[in-house]
């Protein structure tokens, strides 16, 4: 699937109704997940015919970009019912049979120790810990719990710290692209209709 075609299908989905700042909901673009999307598959081969999980995959455009590049089946995590609707209503748009979604706090051990070591391929676009400081490597390390190989989004800002720690904690991390994430006014407190940050795609293996 070309990353233009890609990108358009996914453009087809819905986003958060009422993002909540707490969590640090933020939309991602049909055109930074098909950028992200393209590079796993082409140059690592991993998401065709494997088994994904996607922490904190809120309304499920990384979910549906995989499965519409052939994943095997995915599995969504995420902590907030309303994302989940949502979620499910766009798979239901694009026909995805394959994926599900699981309501649950994945940063708790008692929502992912039965999943540990269950899937090929863990995505991730994490909170970037604006919030609650660590979060985006918290998210990390969960998806190491559960798959061999985590795709991950950073903020550029943080990468010293993220190589840094993932040479502390003994598994392996590389910066694959850095990538522009448009972020809209979400919230009351935005001045401005939209931001643009740079964010690292970081590939981080056990």
């Amino acid at each position: 699937l070309k990353p233009s075609i890609l990108e358009h299908r996914l453009q087809q989905l819905s986003s958060f109704c009422h993002p909540k700042v707490n969590l640090e909901q933020y939309t991602t673009s049909a055109h930074l997940a098909s950028q992200l999307l393209t590079e796993i598959q082409q140059n690592h081969g991993d998401i065709e015919d494997c088994i994904i999980a996607d922490l904190g995959c809120g309304a499920g455009i990384l979910t549906a970009g995989a499965a519409l590049l052939g994943a095997a089946h995915c599995v969504g995590f995420e902590i907030d019912e309303e994302a989940l609707e949502v979620y499910l209503k766009n798979m239901e748009k694009l026909d995805l049979v394959n994926c599900e979604a699981i309501r649950c706090d994945i940063l708790q051990t008692k929502s992912w120790d039965r999943w540990q070591n269950s899937f090929d391929t863990v995505i991730t676009n994490p909170p970037f810990g604006t919030r609650e400081q660590g979060a985006d490597l918290e998210f990390l390390k969960v998806g190491l719990q559960l798959a061999d190989v985590v795709y991950s989004l950073h903020k550029t800002s943080t990468r010293k710290f993220v190589l840094k720690k993932a040479k502390e904690d003994g598994y392996t991390s590389i910066v694959l692209a850095q990538l522009k994430f448009d972020l809209p006014k979400s919230y009351v407190f935005h001045s401005k209709k939209s931001v643009d940050i740079y964010v690292d795609l970081i590939r981080s293996q056990k």
